[in-house]
């Protein structure tokens, strides 16, 4: 049999990621079902799990990180701070994070950061976060009292540490911000740790769950990880459940037209995204952003943007009109999933 032509490919994958129905009905369902969530910008954290749930708000995304404890921020795949389950965190962060350790201890003496200064800085958050949640902005105060660098990126690097090398999460909403908490405090005792082998193992499954069809290749961009450890996670697995299921002569079944947020999984979880972006090369920057994208049909066809209480939309091409009508509605929904909450800006 041929291999899946790139529509079917799509389609699948579009499903795979929640974003054709059925859709999920709680936030830890979705996230479950991506497994990483990139978070860096909480608005758009909060509105993927929109465009893949009916009924839930953004108070809901922000009481499962608070009271339920569900839900935790993390420096984790590509070296980005993603959203995970409170039980998933614990497996992929020993497997992902550590290998960002060099790159971000480069970064912080490129910043002043002495290897004294970022031993003190990990000890001072790993301390401070036992006895609750602390804001970006309270350790920031910690850090400037013990003469520890905090300057251009210092203290953003200073917190990648703590939270790769310590026992330290992003949880809790506090005045609008996530806070720094304790792991083994705010979710409790870990679970066995798992082998090398088995973690791959377990992030193949789990990868492919929410992006098959899928190679080696995409994994490896996806988590940050070796090709090799890429081909060895995919390899423990069935070949079949890397591949479409959709026969060919199957049209492709696309989601409704719908508003994306900024840094989407859709477009993070493969190694070439042009599929969905086409020719369209304002939507990813050259600065690394990834703006937030009107869908229709399986493509980006406009980006948008959500100021002053209202949704500005941007055609990059033509739009028919009762896609665009579909578009404007989904805007009210964008709106409605917001309402009053406080909206952080990006981290």
């Amino acid at each position: 049999m041929p291999p899946p032509t790139e529509p079917a490919v799509w389609s699948t994958r579009f499903c795979s990621q929640l974003l054709t129905e059925p859709v999920a009905d709680d936030p830890v369902s979705v996230v479950d079902r991506l497994l990483a969530v990139q978070a860096q910008d909480p608005r758009a954290m909060r509105l993927a799990i929109r465009s893949r749930t009916t009924g839930v708000v953004a108070t809901d995304v922000d009481r499962a990180l608070t009271d339920d404890r569900s839900l935790v921020v993390t420096w984790l795949n590509r070296g980005t701070l993603h959203l995970v389950t409170a039980t998933d965190y614990w497996w992929l962060h020993p497997l992902t994070a550590p290998r960002f350790v060099t790159w971000n201890r480069t970064r912080l003496r490129q910043e002043g950061v002495t290897e004294t200064d970022e031993a003190r800085g990990v000890a001072l958050v790993t301390d401070a976060v036992v006895a609750g949640p602390h804001t970006r902005a309270e350790l920031r105060t910690i850090f400037d009292d013990a003469g520890i660098p905090t300057g251009g990126q210092a203290l953003h690097h200073l917190l990648v540490a703590a939270s790769i090398e310590g026992d330290v999460v992003r949880g809790p909403v506090v005045d609008g911000d996530l806070a720094y908490v304790s792991a083994s405090r705010w979710l409790g005792p870990p679970p066995p740790p798992l082998s090398t082998g088995e973690a791959l193992a377990r992030l193949g499954e789990r990868y492919l769950a929410a992006h098959a069809p899928a190679e080696p290749a995409d994994l490896a961009k996806w988590a940050g990880i070796t090709l090799i450890a890429a081909r060895h996670a995919l390899g423990q697995l069935d070949p079949a459940a890397a591949s479409s299921e959709q026969p060919d002569d199957n049209p492709p079944r696309w989601p409704a037209p719908r508003l994306l947020g900024g840094f989407d999984p859709i477009l993070h979880g493969w190694a070439d995204r042009t599929g969905i972006t086409g020719g369209h090369r304002d939507i990813v920057t050259t600065n690394g952003i990834f703006r937030p994208i009107g869908l229709v049909d399986g493509r980006a066809v406009a980006t948008w943007g959500l100021a002053g209480g209202s949704v500005t939309i941007n055609p990059l091409e033509e739009i028919t009109p009762a896609a665009l009508g579909a578009l404007e509605r989904d805007a009210d929904g964008v709106i409605s999933f917001f309402g009053t909450t406080t909206r952080p800006a990006t981290d």
